[in-house]
């Protein structure tokens, strides 16, 4: 009997996804463009069924794609106001996904490996290491070319390292800190541990690249950065693709991790960018609100 080469999913979950953030000004301001990048970027796990996104009256938003395929809303704001606002409801379906359900390359089953030449040179952006020294994690340590270990062994310890020795710090604006000072800290916001993480992989010649989106609180293995936007990082295995890792939760990504954004910088993968003028004495005040609720 022929086999067949169906696939079987289980049915999908269904998720609502509602977020909301407004900055509050003492006096109107104008506004340069806001480049708006939280539309998951769907896939055969994370599937669309609505959605609603709103910001000022008499704004007027594109939508098109970046050079990272991202879905981005340029918003461009013609009159002054006291207050910006940008509203998002999404209605999803998430199909339940493995992470580790894949098949490496045998030329990267163990690590250290090397791309091959036509590979390395469409990877070239996501594999510029950071200048200063050397990274090094407490507790890991990348295997030499006498002592290849399993591929997948080695970044899931590296994974575990960075939750284990950098504690997690709830920041909600301001960029992400250097690698460095991550480690010498010993802290930081889910940015940082996702550029750390990225920075280490790359010092290692593994390509990868930031991601921001949503995580799915759904069970206890997933504390860290619960009720707020998420970021998290990727490395490319032959045979896998884009592998996500969460350095932040110790853990690889499932379905329960929602890509909207992907880049080699964290600027590319910022949820909200832009700026106002002119400068203002205070501090604008933020606002900022999200829920998953099952549907």
């Amino acid at each position: 009997m022929k086999k067949s080469s169906e696939r079987t999913y289980r049915l999908p979950v269904k998720l609502g996804i509602r977020y909301e953030t407004a900055y509050q000004y003492s006096s109107p301001v104008r506004f340069s463009k806001h480049e708006i990048r939280l539309f998951p970027r769907g896939d055969i796990f994370t599937q669309v069924h609505r959605m609603k996104f709103e910001t000022n009256p008499n704004a007027n938003v594109r939508f098109g794609r970046d050079t990272f395929d991202n879905c981005v809303a340029s918003c461009s704001f013609p009159e002054p106001a006291n207050e910006l606002r940008f509203l998002l409801e999404l209605d999803l379906a998430l199909v339940k996904k493995n992470p580790f359900d894949f098949l490496l390359r045998d030329e990267v089953v163990q690590a250290p490996f090397t791309y091959p030449p036509d590979l390395r040179r469409v990877l070239a952006p996501f594999l510029q290491k950071e200048p200063g020294p050397a990274l090094r994690i407490p507790g890991w340590k990348f295997p030499g070319r006498g002592a290849a270990r399993a591929t997948v062994s080695v970044l899931v310890e590296l994974n575990q390292r960075l939750h284990e020795c950098v504690g997690y710090e709830r920041r909600e604006e301001g960029p992400a800190r250097a690698p460095h000072e991550t480690l010498r800290h010993g802290r930081g916001a889910c940015r940082d541990v996702a550029l750390l993480l990225a920075a280490a992989l790359r010092q290692h010649g593994l390509a990868a690249r930031l991601t921001s989106g949503y995580l799915r609180e759904a069970d206890s293995k997933t504390k860290r950065a619960e009720g707020s936007l998420h970021a998290w990082t990727e490395v490319y295995l032959p045979g896998a693709g884009w592998v996500g890792m969460d350095g932040t939760n110790g853990i690889f990504a499932n379905h329960n991790f929602i890509t909207a954004a992907v880049g080699i910088r964290p600027a590319e993968v910022t949820p909200i960018d832009g700026s106002f003028y002119p400068p203002q004495d205070g501090t604008p005040q933020m606002t900022s609100r999200l829920e998953l609720v099952s549907l």
